[in-house]
């Protein structure tokens, strides 16, 4: 703008010269010019430089706050001479530290109680026969594709890596149908634990993540009907009760029975799938909602919801079962029969595993998974009454699902190479419904150690002569720990065994030692007893195996 203004005027000026003088006022016009630009320049390097050294400033403010943890020591937040900002370097960033979300962080007490429940679950599964297996976290993404039915949208799809276009798991049916289909496994009773992945909204206070544990439990073979269905249901009770999570009861339906119903109510056979997924939201959604559902997006008619709904609202015991088998309206259809003859020989082998009292026959459970084709089951805890076979609907006023599955038997068949079916039953224990129950419930504090004997020292110098108690106790399989300082206080080592709540201690003095003994001291009464140091192993672990 300034040397556009002094040409202009240079201009005007020039017009009043002769041309001799113009040469003069053009040199001395650029002159000034070039002055000007040089001392924008100098300018705008001063404001630059003001700049860099505030931007500086900010990034040892913000290093300051990342590294600050108490003790005054700031000398990251300084850069060194001819080194960079601190800010550049990898780390050094001010980070919203937080888990993903639908996911936990679990200390020591949350996992002593996770364990102990898994341990439950596993003796129950072993205690049926089951052996384990375990699959890939992930797997090729058409392999889970079309086996969820609506639930497909849920799932954790991974970038291409290596030309695969692979996905996190959504449960672990699919992979052992899958395991069992390559594999060319025709029988196997297995169990499995591991953790699977759902793009689902997280509810973290009722046991609903995006990551969690499931359980599984399933019969693969060709057996006579309805004993390995009955297996399942009986794993299930005795996991709930062992558990002690509270009263429950274990919906029973059949998909061939629902399917004969939707025949018998008039719904086209393609859209019986989608029919099942609405009839599924029943426990959670009242039945004028689903009903809406089922005509304005699934596209039924009206004649046609009216009359699912006579049946979806029913739910009983052996009497349902002949009530519907005398319906007219079903007696016609094949599917309905086969599945009440399923349901009532279900029904009798619960009554042989003495569950017949947690179990109901209900109409409203679909499960919405494409792939199950025969008995379905739900387990549910009650937040009152009884569970009396859920012959009362006050009774039941269910606080979660904390279990399903089902009969399977097409699944396997899609991934054996010769298409090849093997029939399949199992269900799936929600372990983290059941964590965050007992989490709930759990007053005072939760040992999270299994030491049993702490190995002590009354005073100074003996530090040497516990590694060797030590070592000796390890060595004879006995969980064992000690002080990692040289030399504790007593006090403190004993307060150590009280607070982690470690049932014996072992305590070494000079005297004692001199004499051949040691003092065992039981932590919960403070009783104390010398015992000889060639047998206070053996006494050691008389106590503990009296005690378990």
């Amino acid at each position: 703008m300034l040397a556009r203004q002094l040409l202009l005027g240079a201009g005007c000026s020039l017009r009043r010269f002769s041309s001799a003088s113009r040469g003069a006022v053009v040199a001395s016009t650029m002159q000034a010019i070039r002055a000007g630009e040089e001392d924008v320049r100098q300018r705008l390097a001063q404001i630059n430089e003001e700049v860099q050294k505030l931007l500086a400033l900010k990034e040892q403010l913000k290093q300051l706050t990342v590294d600050d943890d108490g003790s005054g020591e700031t000398a990251a937040a300084t850069p060194a001479p001819g080194k960079p900002a601190a800010a550049s370097e990898p780390g050094n960033r001010n980070l919203s530290l937080k888990t993903p979300k639908g996911t936990r962080d679990y200390g020591p007490e949350a996992m002593a109680l996770r364990q102990r429940v898994l341990d439950q679950v596993v003796r129950v599964f072993r205690r049926h026969g089951a052996e384990t297996i375990d699959t890939p976290v992930f797997e090729l993404k058409e392999v889970l594709t079309g086996k969820y039915g609506e639930d497909s949208k849920l799932i954790y799809d991974l970038k291409d890596q290596g030309g695969e276009i692979l996905a996190l798991r959504y449960d672990l049916t699919v992979p052992f149908a899958r395991y069992v289909g390559m594999g060319n496994v025709f029988n196997i009773k297995r169990y499995h634990i591991a953790k699977v992945y759902r793009r689902d909204n997280p509810q973290i206070t009722r046991g609903r993540y995006r990551e969690f544990y499931q359980c599984d439990f399933d019969i693969a073979g060709t057996y006579d009907p309805m004993l390995p269905d009955a297996e399942c249901v009986k794993v299930v009770c005795e996991i709930l009760a062992e558990v002690g999570v509270g009263d429950f009861v274990v919906k029973l339906n059949h998909r061939k029975l629902l399917d004969g119903i939707f025949e018998a109510c008039g719904v086209p056979a393609d859209k019986f799938r989608t029919a099942c997924s609405s009839v599924d939201k029943l426990d959670k959604t009242p039945w004028e909602e689903v009903r809406r559902e089922m005509v304005e997006e699934k596209g039924l008619s009206e004649e046609a919801v009216g009359r699912i709904g006579q049946f979806v609202t029913l739910h009983g015991g052996t009497e349902l079962i002949e009530r519907l088998a005398a319906d007219e309206t079903l007696r016609g259809i094949k599917v309905a029969m086969e599945g009440l003859e399923d349901m009532r020989l279900l029904l009798q082998y619960c009554e042989i595993f003495q569950v017949a009292d947690r179990v109901s026959f209900d109409l409203s459970l679909a499960r919405g998974l494409d792939y199950y084709t025969g008995v379905i089951y739900e387990a549910v805890l009650l937040g009152g009454g009884g569970a009396g076979g859920g012959s009362s609907a006050d009774e039941e006023i269910t606080v979660g699902s904390v279990a399903g599955g089902g009969r399977y038997d097409n699944l396997v068949g899609m991934f054996n190479p010769k298409r090849k079916q093997v029939p399949c039953v199992g269900v799936s224990i929600g372990v983290e419904r059941l964590f965050s129950i007992l989490e709930a419930r759990a007053g005072g504090k939760t040992r999270t150690n299994e030491t049993e004997v702490y190995v002590a020292s009354a005073h100074k110098g003996l530090h040497l002569k516990r590694l060797e108690i030590l070592n000796k106790l390890w060595s004879a399989g006995l969980k064992a720990e000690h002080s990692y300082k040289l030399n504790p206080k007593l006090l403190a080592q004993l307060q150590h065994c009280e607070e982690y709540q470690i049932p014996y201690a072992v305590i070494l003095g000079d005297g004692e030692l001199s004499r051949g003994v040691v003092k065992l001291r039981e932590i919960a009464t403070r009783k104390e007893e010398e015992v000889a140091l060639d047998t206070f192993i053996e006494e050691l672990r008389r106590r503990l195996l009296s005690a378990a």
